[in-house]
């Protein structure tokens, strides 16, 4: 790896739902990376139709650039069998890699979507299969979630009548491997306070949806908002549609707790908001990275998480005896005694196990990987 450090080379990300946590890894990419990254992007929005129709469009835009990469760089949001077959004037000597930052197999479908009930689910999950398949290199953003789409896939195959192609799941596993999301970690260090707030500060700090589970977040809460538990209340994250009510509900019901609600578009606002919170409980059915936890904890938040999904990954596992509850009852526990022992909660800082997150350090092992897979596939 160390020949390939002085060697420049262009890479096409395509980012078919650029927004949130997709369009920070996108910029961050090329903010840091030496490579020339240059972003190929849709808005962040209709993830479904960006999903069925957003490969025509960006094919379109690709062809009327004048772009020649040596890599091409997608997202699981991208049907890249649509898009390479409509550009393959163009792009049949290029490789391609997919990073899965989620996947349309194992993520969990709200059971008010209309797609469930009309059976139309399967169809983003078969997208994912098929863009992964023709892809020369696939990535997952953790071990966790390179595990549980690569176990799925031979249960979507099946659902089919017949011809159902299992031996490709294990071509698929022969070129996966996990590259961890890159995150800014170091644009908080500058809001970091002098003084440490008197009452404890509990945070919400993920996207106010079904798969989050803000229902047993709530609720605990307020069993030790009932047991005359004091406590403060910061309530982030980006809601993309109208408030849920289950939200709504919280705030009245926590309205004593509660110094924040609602979305902070402003870094240094969030920066804040985090050096403040002492405790990050965590209660969500899915989570294939954690971006908000590892930027939670990069500022000394204190997490209390699910011993499943990616957690177990991110903490090292002589600190989870302490970080992780084993059901709802256990996180209630849990979080009463962090909240009344808040002083010795504090002295838990696990900054140092997530700082090699940054993109200062991430950066240098996407370009290596990038500029080896490039180079590999010339000599074919």
């Amino acid at each position: 790896m160390d020949g390939f450090a002085c060697v420049v080379m262009k890479i096409l990300l395509i980012a078919p739902y650029y927004t949130g946590s997709h369009a920070a890894w996108a910029k961050g990419y090329a903010r840091y990376s030496q490579h020339q990254v240059d972003i190929l992007s849709l808005p962040g929005r209709y993830w479904k139709w960006r999903m069925h129709g957003g490969a025509v469009t960006l094919a379109r835009q690709f062809l009327a650039s004048s772009l020649t990469p040596d890599l091409i760089l997608t997202t699981d949001m991208l049907d890249l069998t649509t898009f390479m077959a409509l550009t393959r004037q163009r792009t049949a000597h290029i490789p391609t890699a997919i990073y899965f930052h989620e996947n349309q197999l194992t993520y969990p479908w709200s059971p008010t979507d209309r797609d469930i009930a009309q059976r139309r689910e399967k169809h983003y999950g078969f997208i994912n299969f098929v863009s992964a398949l023709t892809a020369d290199t696939v990535l997952f953003n953790s071990r966790y979630h390179q595990d549980s789409f690569l176990t799925a896939l031979p249960q979507l195959l099946k659902h089919f009548p017949d011809y159902n192609e299992l031996d490709s799941v294990q071509r698929i596993r022969d070129k996966s491997q996990v590259l961890a999301l890159g995150l800014d970690l170091q644009r908080f260090d500058p809001f970091r306070p002098d003084q440490t707030p008197e009452k404890p500060l509990l945070l919400w700090g993920h996207r106010w949806e079904f798969d989050k589970n803000p229902k047993a977040f709530f609720r605990a809460l307020t069993i030790l908002s009932e047991r005359g538990i004091d406590f403060d209340l910061a309530v982030l994250g980006e809601n993309f549609k109208q408030q849920p009510k289950l939200f709504l509900n919280a705030q009245k019901r926590l309205a004593r707790h509660m110094v924040q609600f609602g979305y902070v578009d402003s870094c240094a606002e969030y920066a804040r908001w985090l050096w403040r919170a002492d405790i990050i409980p965590v209660t969500s059915h899915q989570d294939f990275f954690g971006a908000s936890v590892v930027e939670a904890l990069y500022c000394h938040c204190f997490p209390l998480l699910p011993k499943r999904l990616a957690y177990p990954d991110i903490v090292p596992i002589e600190n989870h005896a302490d970080c992780f509850y084993e059901d709802f009852d256990d996180l209630v526990a849990r979080l009463h005694k962090a909240i009344v022992n808040i002083e010795q909660t504090r002295q838990r800082n696990l900054r140092s196990v997530v700082a090699g997150y940054d993109w200062q350090e991430q950066s240098q092992q996407y370009d290596a990987l990038f500029l080896k897979l490039a180079t590999d596939q010339s000599k074919l």
